[in-house]
Protein backbone atom coordinates (compact mmCIF):
# COMPACT_ATOMS: atom_id res chain seq x y z
CA UNK A 1 0.00 0.00 0.00
CA UNK A 2 1.37 3.68 -0.94
CA UNK A 3 -0.10 6.18 0.78
CA UNK A 4 1.42 10.16 0.55
CA UNK A 5 2.76 11.96 3.77
CA UNK A 6 2.24 15.52 2.79
CA UNK A 7 4.92 17.59 4.41
CA UNK A 8 8.32 19.12 2.66
CA UNK A 9 10.37 18.22 6.17
CA UNK A 10 12.89 15.92 5.59
CA UNK A 11 13.29 15.20 9.26
CA UNK A 12 9.61 14.11 9.96
CA UNK A 13 9.83 12.11 6.56
CA UNK A 14 12.48 9.70 7.84
CA UNK A 15 11.11 9.37 10.94
CA UNK A 16 7.85 8.36 9.56
CA UNK A 17 9.79 6.39 7.23
CA UNK A 18 11.34 4.59 10.16
CA UNK A 19 8.17 3.94 12.00
CA UNK A 20 5.87 2.92 9.50
CA UNK A 21 9.16 0.38 8.23
CA UNK A 22 7.48 -1.95 5.67
CA UNK A 23 3.94 -1.96 6.74
CA UNK A 24 3.14 0.84 3.83
CA UNK A 25 5.22 2.51 1.49
CA UNK A 26 5.19 6.38 2.62
CA UNK A 27 5.86 8.41 -0.34
CA UNK A 28 6.51 12.27 -0.17
CA UNK A 29 4.83 15.21 -1.86
CA UNK A 30 8.58 15.45 -4.32
CA UNK A 31 7.68 11.80 -5.06
CA UNK A 32 3.97 12.94 -6.38
CA UNK A 33 5.23 16.16 -8.30
CA UNK A 34 4.38 18.24 -5.58
CA UNK A 35 6.50 21.01 -5.12
CA UNK A 36 3.61 23.52 -3.21
CA UNK A 37 4.48 25.30 -0.19
CA UNK A 38 1.15 24.38 0.84
CA UNK A 39 0.09 27.49 3.88
CA UNK A 40 -0.62 26.40 7.45
CA UNK A 41 -3.18 29.07 8.63
CA UNK A 42 -5.10 27.00 11.06
CA UNK A 43 -5.70 28.26 14.58
CA UNK A 44 -5.35 24.60 16.12
CA UNK A 45 -2.51 21.52 15.12
CA UNK A 46 -5.86 19.72 13.76
CA UNK A 47 -6.80 22.48 11.40
CA UNK A 48 -3.10 22.67 9.84
CA UNK A 49 -3.24 18.88 9.38
CA UNK A 50 -6.47 19.26 7.80
CA UNK A 51 -5.62 21.29 5.40
CA UNK A 52 -2.21 19.72 3.65
CA UNK A 53 -4.12 16.69 3.73
CA UNK A 54 -7.18 17.99 1.92
CA UNK A 55 -4.68 20.02 -0.44
CA UNK A 56 -2.90 16.53 -1.75
CA UNK A 57 -6.36 14.99 -1.70
CA UNK A 58 -7.92 17.33 -3.91
CA UNK A 59 -5.12 17.57 -6.69
CA UNK A 60 -3.71 14.73 -6.81
CA UNK A 61 -6.37 12.17 -5.97
CA UNK A 62 -4.37 10.21 -3.46
CA UNK A 63 -5.01 8.61 0.14
CA UNK A 64 -2.23 10.41 1.95
CA UNK A 65 -1.60 11.91 5.72
CA UNK A 66 -0.10 14.94 7.07
CA UNK A 67 0.62 15.79 10.63
CA UNK A 68 0.84 18.82 12.75
CA UNK A 69 2.76 19.13 15.79
CA UNK A 70 3.08 21.58 18.73
CA UNK A 71 5.07 21.88 22.05
CA UNK A 72 2.29 22.80 24.59
CA UNK A 73 4.30 24.56 27.85
CA UNK A 74 1.64 24.62 31.09
CA UNK A 75 3.33 27.99 32.12
CA UNK A 76 3.05 29.61 28.84
CA UNK A 77 -0.54 28.30 28.59
CA UNK A 78 -0.24 26.05 25.90
CA UNK A 79 2.17 28.41 23.90
CA UNK A 80 4.11 28.02 21.47
CA UNK A 81 1.65 25.33 20.40
CA UNK A 82 0.35 25.82 17.06
CA UNK A 83 2.70 28.51 16.29
CA UNK A 84 5.91 25.98 17.77
CA UNK A 85 7.78 26.26 14.06
CA UNK A 86 7.10 30.42 13.97
CA UNK A 87 7.53 31.15 17.61
CA UNK A 88 10.13 33.62 17.22
CA UNK A 89 9.13 36.79 15.36
CA UNK A 90 10.17 37.29 12.16
CA UNK A 91 12.27 34.20 11.59
CA UNK A 92 10.72 31.38 10.73
CA UNK A 93 11.26 27.67 10.69
CA UNK A 94 14.37 28.77 12.96
CA UNK A 95 14.84 26.19 15.46
CA UNK A 96 17.34 28.07 17.33
CA UNK A 97 15.96 31.51 18.06
CA UNK A 98 12.79 29.15 18.55
CA UNK A 99 14.34 27.53 21.52
CA UNK A 100 15.97 30.68 22.86
CA UNK A 101 13.04 32.49 22.95
CA UNK A 102 11.69 29.74 24.87
CA UNK A 103 13.81 29.43 27.51
CA UNK A 104 13.71 33.10 27.79
CA UNK A 105 10.20 33.06 28.70
CA UNK A 106 10.45 30.34 31.39
CA UNK A 107 13.71 31.93 33.11
CA UNK A 108 12.55 31.89 36.51
CA UNK A 109 9.79 29.81 36.42
CA UNK A 110 9.64 26.30 38.50
CA UNK A 111 6.77 24.84 36.69
CA UNK A 112 8.96 23.63 33.24
CA UNK A 113 6.20 21.10 32.46
CA UNK A 114 5.48 20.57 28.60
CA UNK A 115 4.48 17.90 26.06
CA UNK A 116 4.73 17.78 22.31
CA UNK A 117 1.38 17.01 20.87
CA UNK A 118 0.95 15.52 17.01
CA UNK A 119 -2.23 15.43 15.35
CA UNK A 120 -2.70 13.58 11.67
CA UNK A 121 -5.32 13.89 9.51
CA UNK A 122 -5.57 10.70 7.10
CA UNK A 123 -7.96 11.11 4.25
CA UNK A 124 -7.99 7.12 2.30
CA UNK A 125 -10.87 6.73 -0.11
CA UNK A 126 -11.96 10.34 0.17
CA UNK A 127 -13.04 9.65 4.26
CA UNK A 128 -11.10 11.54 6.57
CA UNK A 129 -9.46 10.70 10.37
CA UNK A 130 -7.78 12.55 13.09
CA UNK A 131 -5.09 10.79 15.17
CA UNK A 132 -3.18 12.18 17.87
CA UNK A 133 -0.05 11.21 19.84
CA UNK A 134 0.86 13.37 22.86
CA UNK A 135 4.23 12.69 25.21
CA UNK A 136 4.37 14.63 28.51
CA UNK A 137 7.85 15.95 29.60
CA UNK A 138 9.85 19.09 30.73
CA UNK A 139 11.81 22.02 29.14
CA UNK A 140 15.34 22.16 30.50
CA UNK A 141 17.06 24.99 31.64
CA UNK A 142 19.77 24.26 28.68
CA UNK A 143 20.22 22.75 25.19
CA UNK A 144 21.68 19.07 25.66
CA UNK A 145 22.64 16.63 22.63
CA UNK A 146 23.26 16.93 18.99
CA UNK A 147 20.43 14.70 17.36
CA UNK A 148 16.83 15.31 16.79
CA UNK A 149 15.32 18.75 15.47
CA UNK A 150 13.09 21.44 16.83
CA UNK A 151 12.74 21.59 20.79
CA UNK A 152 14.49 17.95 21.38
CA UNK A 153 17.42 19.28 22.72
CA UNK A 154 15.57 21.11 25.58
CA UNK A 155 12.49 18.70 25.77
CA UNK A 156 13.27 15.58 28.42
CA UNK A 157 10.31 12.88 28.48
CA UNK A 158 9.18 12.03 31.30
CA UNK A 159 11.23 8.91 32.52
CA UNK A 160 14.16 9.93 30.85
CA UNK A 161 17.36 11.54 32.26
CA UNK A 162 18.03 12.90 28.68
CA UNK A 163 16.76 14.91 25.80
CA UNK A 164 15.16 13.78 22.78
CA UNK A 165 18.42 15.10 21.00
CA UNK A 166 20.77 12.95 23.23
CA UNK A 167 18.68 10.07 22.05
CA UNK A 168 19.24 8.00 19.24
CA UNK A 169 16.64 8.55 16.67
CA UNK A 170 15.44 4.74 17.14
CA UNK A 171 15.11 5.42 21.21
CA UNK A 172 13.19 8.59 20.11
CA UNK A 173 10.77 6.86 18.18
CA UNK A 174 10.04 4.23 20.20
CA UNK A 175 8.00 6.94 22.60
CA UNK A 176 7.51 10.30 20.56
CA UNK A 177 4.70 11.73 20.22
CA UNK A 178 4.63 11.40 16.00
CA UNK A 179 5.25 7.13 16.97
CA UNK A 180 2.01 7.41 19.04
CA UNK A 181 -0.13 9.23 16.60
CA UNK A 182 1.29 7.32 13.62
CA UNK A 183 0.55 3.98 15.43
CA UNK A 184 -2.90 4.82 16.52
CA UNK A 185 -3.20 5.62 12.43
CA UNK A 186 -1.47 2.51 11.44
CA UNK A 187 -3.58 0.14 14.05
CA UNK A 188 -6.92 1.61 11.95
CA UNK A 189 -4.98 1.29 8.31
CA UNK A 190 -4.78 -2.57 9.67
CA UNK A 191 -8.13 -2.86 10.74
CA UNK A 192 -9.29 -1.62 7.52
CA UNK A 193 -7.04 -3.92 5.03
CA UNK A 194 -8.07 -7.16 6.85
Amino acid sequence: MEIVFASNNEHKLQEIRQIAGDRFKVLSLADIGCDADITEDGDTLEANARIKARYVASRYGRDCFADDTGLEVEALDGAPGVHSARFAPGTGHDSAANTALLLEKLEGKDNRRARFRTAICLIIGGEEHMFEGIVDGEITTTPAGKAGFGYDPVFRPDGWTATFADASAEEKNSVSHRRRALDNMMKFLDEKID
